[in-house]
């Protein structure tokens, strides 16, 4: 939902619709368990790489459950000037959490230039 809430600000510049985003707080990696999936619960970077590799080698279906900070926007590497000047449009209609958005794109934006981080892309 994160993702899909994500685009539609970028695309279409619309702010977040509250509505939409509110789901339950449950451990969806046990329901997984219960009904006979795989479950696997991800909370820090480090631990994404390896979830995948063990979801991608599962014997049977996964769900991949990853807790991430809903205002950091999931950038792709290169964001056209169309998507820029709708991201803006969606801060300047009252977008709820405007500040915390913001200060989140910037870190997000300056780790993936700053010399000395390590991005895992080498």
């Amino acid at each position: 939902l994160n993702q899909v809430t994500w685009e539609q600000r970028v695309m279409e510049g619309d702010p977040k619709f509250n509505a939409s985003q509110q789901i339950p707080n449950v451990p969806y990696h046990r329901f997984a368990e219960l009904i006979g999936l795989k479950g696997l619960f991800v909370d820090h970077p480090d631990r994404l790489g390896p979830a995948w590799d063990e979801a991608l080698t599962s014997d049977r279906p996964v769900v991949l459950e990853v807790k991430t900070d809903p205002e950091v926007p999931p950038l792709p590497p290169h964001i056209t000037l169309q998507q820029a000047k709708k991201f803006t449009e969606t801060l300047v209609k009252g977008d709820p959490r405007e500040g915390n958005v913001i200060t989140g794109t910037a870190r997000q934006v300056l780790e993936s230039i700053l010399p000395g981080r390590d991005r895992g892309d080498a």
